[in-house]
């Protein structure tokens, strides 16, 4: 009939895809004051914000307050589904019986659909009801109601109010033509409704007025008065609907004079033209001749064309003309075919590469790789047909090689981002970066299309404009930390981008034709590989970055940070000096990363420190000691764990690997009165309860072997805990220590104190490989370990320490928790009184 009963009549019919038929909802027919109330009922409140429910009416509800969804959860437990719609005094979130209207409609809940938002529902007012009284609930509000009749009864001899009633149903219809609905439907829907009230109800249900209007015509309890009430807002909207039209007459008209308008002006232009009067066009002119002056592929030139056509027939004072012009100023911008030229000698790039970084030599030789094959490529073109060098057949189109894809995965602080940067320069590419952290639209990486307001360039085709030319270095940061959202997933973009197979075809949605993205050399960063999702992932080649150990923070503060920080401080070489020592210090007990970020602020404090005593003219020259450092600076901030300092029964020295490096933990076994359970604490993941488990289920398995009492186990609770019960721990690799410091309890054998022991344990005694073994053994020498127990697959881990590291440590691969309990237990300490045989006859066979 009107703005909202196309909407709401086909609520009536289709909810969710569900189809309802009307039956599902019979419309109530009002009789005279004969009729008695309904009975008083008891029913969970659904308060209404800037909506009024009618009688007879059905209309879709949006919820997603918690009182709100209680009341309906509690009102679709009951046989009949109903609840108490009542429209707010005003529209708050909070819900209290003040701000509720007394009168409203008992409806009944239809079909519901839930959402991430909340519940969609179908909400159809059965009868007008008053409020006698509203209690709150804890979690929502109930009420007690009864039916409100008609307080006028309707004499159908009333000449009056016959006419009335006939007037409000021809206008209503009059109404619903206007609004573009057919006859017959508008029809169909008043033939359903019979009684005088019921009419005006459906009517006023469906009107476009406002709430406080709405509420007035539902209060309005007078047949009579309701109908006139009715009958008067429906030709107000008859009348604003005929002053919309007239208005829309006047503006067709309107761009009728405007189309005019612009076919003189055209004749103006060419008569103009033919009396020599031209205007200029010279901007348009020389935007033509650079895009003619470009090497565009075929489709791209097709696409130049056409839109220089459209630009020569459109005004240069209309939209569209500014529109086409900005689109055709990008295609001019972009780097179609200007490259930069490699530096192919190998020899410069390397120096380049170790000048701006220490260590990195994976990444280092995957670029070296890259600039060989190019230069062999290079001579092999050179060398053309020759019978030296002859090209390989299917050869023939790939001229330029294409762009590696790399991934480098590390921890913060480690050089991924500023190694790139040094590529580039290696290379001599230039560089550009694009940080995805927190992109969430799927426009970022391939714009938006040309009929949206404001549309431009992705960020990718954005930063190959702002860089020049084809084939630069591209850094796409924090590649892990893409978004998802309604507008699409950034990381599915990506696939066509980092696909060598695909991107030298990459269309932005903007320009509209392909871009040749084959050259680039594009490098990822990341965290964490495990956010990387797979496809995107398997089109990467990925290079992981370990965190730095001291002895490479030392190079790396010696040789970069710290004259870095000493100029940044305006201060020269000999007006500070720190020895190694001191470095040492500071780094173990003031910085605790896999980086060098905490380090150079740390470095940049001491710089500042001693530029203000040299400014105040307390000193001219300061040399920093390892036992004045917490004077200058504060007492340290870290505390490393160290080595226990004696043997001990149930206490084994385990080691972990965290992105902030090595270090090493303690295992602690108790027994003690109990029924046979098992004990874990100090914040301990699955993983890590479940090698608890393997252990306990392996020494149960082998007591006889190993000469545990049986009783220890049945009668007796073993509690397990690893300490620093704040901090969450979790992985395989503590089932050996698990393992040896329950063995150690239950046969009251020590545990070596100077071995650390890592390795994943199986219920037959095997000991699986592990990772991080380099940084486990350089946190167990830093803590004063002399003796590493790890898996015998892990031994050819050991190539990435080096010489002098090794000679530091005495490793003691295993294949079993036997040669584990070999190495870890002090067999000669068992305690007095008891010899080693009978307290334990198989455990030195075992061991051995």
């Amino acid at each position: 009939m009107f703005s909202l009963w196309r909407y709401r009549l086909a609520a009536q019919t289709v909810q969710c895809g569900v189809v309802m038929k009307r039956d599902d909802f019979p419309v109530r027919k009002l009789d005279t004051m004969s009729e008695k109330p309904k009975e008083r009922l008891r029913l969970p409140v659904l308060p209404l914000r800037d909506l009024v429910l009618f009688p007879g009416v059905t209309a879709p509800v949006g919820a997603g307050r918690p009182g709100t969804l209680r009341a309906i959860e509690a009102a679709v437990n009951t046989e009949d589904r109903l609840v108490f719609a009542v429209s707010q005094r005003e529209n708050v979130e909070a819900v209290d019986p003040e701000i509720l209207h007394t009168i409203g409609v008992v409806a009944k809940i239809g079909q519901m659909q839930r959402g991430l938002g909340g519940i969609q529902l179908l909400l159809h007012g059965e009868y007008r009801a008053t409020v006698l009284q509203y209690n709150k609930k804890a979690d929502h509000i109930v009420a007690i109601v009864q039916e409100a009749l008609d307080l006028q009864p309707i004499d159908p001899a009333d000449a009056a109010f016959a006419a009335l009633y006939k007037e409000l149903r021809e206008r209503a219809a009059e109404l619903g033509e206007k609004t573009g609905i057919s006859a017959e439907t508008v029809q169909q829907v008043l033939q359903t409704v019979s009684d005088a009230g019921a009419l005006a109800d459906v009517v006023g249900g469906y009107l476009d007025i406002s709430p406080k209007e709405r509420q007035a015509v539902l209060e309005t309890l007078g047949v009579e008065e309701r109908l006139r009430r009715v009958l008067i807002h429906v030709q107000r909207q008859i009348e604003l609907l005929e002053v919309q039209e007239d208005i829309k007459n006047q503006v067709q008209e309107e761009i009728g004079h405007k189309q005019r308008e612009m076919f003189l002006r055209e004749q103006l232009k060419a008569i103009r033209k033919e009396l020599g009067e031209e205007e200029s066009e010279g901007e348009i002119d020389e935007l033509r001749e650079r895009l003619q002056g470009l090497d565009l592929p075929e489709e791209a030139r097709k696409e130049v064309e056409r839109e220089l056509s459209r630009l020569g027939r459109t005004s240069s004072d209309s939209m569209e003309s500014q529109v086409i012009r900005t689109y055709l100023e990008t295609i001019a911008e972009l780097p179609w075919n200007e490259r930069s030229e490699d530096h192919l000698d190998l020899q410069e790039a390397a120096a380049i590469l170790d000048e701006d970084h220490y260590g990195l030599q994976d990444v280092k030789d995957r670029v070296l790789e890259f600039l060989a094959v190019r230069k062999l490529r290079q001579a092999k073109r050179l060398a053309g047909g020759s019978d030296e060098m002859p090209e390989a057949p299917g050869n023939e189109d790939d001229k330029q090689p294409k762009g590696p894809i790399l991934l480098f995965v590390g921890p913060p602080g480690v050089g991924k981002t500023s190694i790139a940067k040094s590529i580039a320069r290696a290379m001599g590419r230039k560089y550009v970066r694009i940080s995805l952290g927190g992109a969430r639209d799927e426009a970022d990486i391939r714009g938006h299309r040309r009929t949206y307001v404001g549309a431009m360039l992705g960020r990718l085709m954005q930063g190959m404009k702002t860089v020049g030319t084809k084939n630069p270095v591209f850094l796409l940061d924090e590649v892990d930390k893409l978004g998802v959202s309604h507008q699409g997933n950034p990381a599915s973009a990506l696939l066509e981008v980092l696909d060598p197979a695909q991107n030298d075809t990459f269309t932005d949605h903007y320009l509209g034709v392909p871009f040749d993205l084959s050259e680039v050399l594009f490098v990822a960063t990341a965290n964490f590989i495990q956010n990387i999702p797979g496809p995107l992932l398997d089109r990467m080649e990925v290079v992981e970055f370990s965190g730095y150990t001291e002895a490479e923070k030392l190079m790396i503060a010696r040789r970069y940070l710290l004259p870095r920080q000493l100029r940044d401080a305006g201060l020269d070489a000999n007006q500070l000096e720190l020895g190694d020592k001191a470095l040492c210090a500071l780094i173990s007990r003031y910085t605790r990363e896999a980086g060098v970020r905490q380090l150079e602020r740390e470095l940049g404090r001491v710089a500042r420190k001693v530029a203000r005593k040299i400014e105040a003219g307390e000193v001219k020259g300061f040399e920093l000691k390892k036992a004045e450092i917490g004077d200058l600076i504060g007492r340290p901030t870290v505390h490393p764990e160290r080595a226990a300092r004696e043997d001990q029964v149930g206490v084994a020295t385990g080691m972990y690997y965290t992105p902030a490096g090595g270090d090493i933990m303690f295992v602690e076994v108790s027994v003690m009165g109990g029924k046979g359970q098992l004990v874990l604490t100090g914040h301990l993941g699955e993983v890590m309860k479940e090698s608890a488990r393997a252990a306990l289920t392996y020494a149960k398995s082998h007591a006889e072997e190993l000469g545990i009492d049986p009783e220890l186990l049945n009668d007796k609770d073993i509690h397990i805990h690893v300490p620093a019960g704040a901090i969450p721990k979790d992985g395989p690799s503590a089932g050996v220590t698990m393992a040896v410091s329950l063995v150690s309890v239950l046969c009251g054998v020590p545990v070596r104190h100077d071995v650390a022991m890592t390795g994943e344990v199986t219920l037959s005694g095997r000991v699986l490989p592990i990772g991080g073994v380099k940084e486990k053994i350089l946190g167990a020498v830093r803590a004063g370990i002399t003796n590493v127990i790890i898996p015998k697959d892990n031994l050819p881990d050991l190539e990435d320490l080096s010489e002098a590291e090794r000679q530091l440590i005495t490793v003691h691969p295993a294949a079993t928790l036997g040669d584990v309990l070999d190495a870890a237990l002090r067999l000669g300490d068992l305690p007095a009184g008891k010899d080693k045989a009978s307290r334990s006859p198989d455990l030195v066979t075992t061991l051995s």
